[in-house]
């Protein structure tokens, strides 16, 4: 049988909860919706998770961060509220926050952002490069490092909008081109745009995979030391 990720859903607003649970049963996810804290504290405490969506009231005020904390320290979170909430919500590492109305299509983008960023996958050495210019469908990005699977990528900081799940790169210094599944995104500070994005290249020709693995090789490296970064 195939595995779907268990997303703890705990969110105050029963409509709102099932929806969200209805949303994440359609992409393949099994939800676990707990419209209480203490619901979904005994439900963390039952089985296993791979994500917990969740108030960023029931969260901050009712301590449901810490008792995910102190269970799953590597487990993602996306907190959901008010734009005038998210400034202050004390920022943590492996967080997400999305302002309400919800937007279906963003959510499930941060979704998948988060449980691909965390899910266990072999890794790969990856080269740390002076950023090089390229662009994703047009919007003019910079590569901040490489592998022969995939990349990391800084965006325009005045972007408001996440990329898409799946999108084209283009190197013009090597005139390289592949395709690439978005796998994670990070903001450059607490409260920003996410600018940060690593992915993976997906569904491309053998010969413009060689074409990049050649690009790879001879790219010269930042410091002279390659790094390892875990998912890819």
């Amino acid at each position: 049988m195939e595995y779907r990720p268990r997303v703890v859903v705990a969110l105050q607003d029963r409509a709102e909860c099932a929806a969200v649970a209805d949303w994440l049963t359609a992409k393949g996810f099994e939800p676990l919706p707990r419209s209480g804290v203490r619901a979904a504290v005994d439900e963390m405490d039952a089985q296993a998770f791979d994500l917990l969506i969740t108030d960023a009231g029931f969260a901050v005020q009712d301590g449901l961060r810490k008792v995910e904390r102190a269970r799953n320290t590597r487990i993602p979170v996306i907190l959901i509220g008010s734009a005038a909430q998210e400034p202050k919500v004390p920022a943590v590492a492996q967080e997400m926050f999305l302002a309400r109305p919800l937007d279906q299509a963003m959510l499930m983008c941060f979704v998948l952002m988060a449980v691909l960023d965390h899910r266990p996958e072999r890794r790969s050495i990856r080269k740390p490069v002076s950023h090089i210019d390229a662009y994703v469908n047009g919007l003019p990005v910079r590569i901040v490092d490489v592998s022969n699977e995939g990349l990391c990528l800084v965006t325009p900081p005045d972007r408001s909008s996440l990329l898409p799940p799946s999108f084209n790169i283009r190197v013009p210094l090597v005139g390289v081109s592949v395709a690439v599944q978005r796998v994670w995104g990070r903001r450059s500070k607490p409260g920003a745009s996410i600018t940060w994005y690593g992915g993976a290249l997906t569904q491309n020709p053998k010969a413009t995979e060689q074409g990049w693995r050649s690009f790879v090789d001879t790219v010269p490296l930042v410091h002279g030391t390659p790094r390892t970064i875990p998912g890819h």
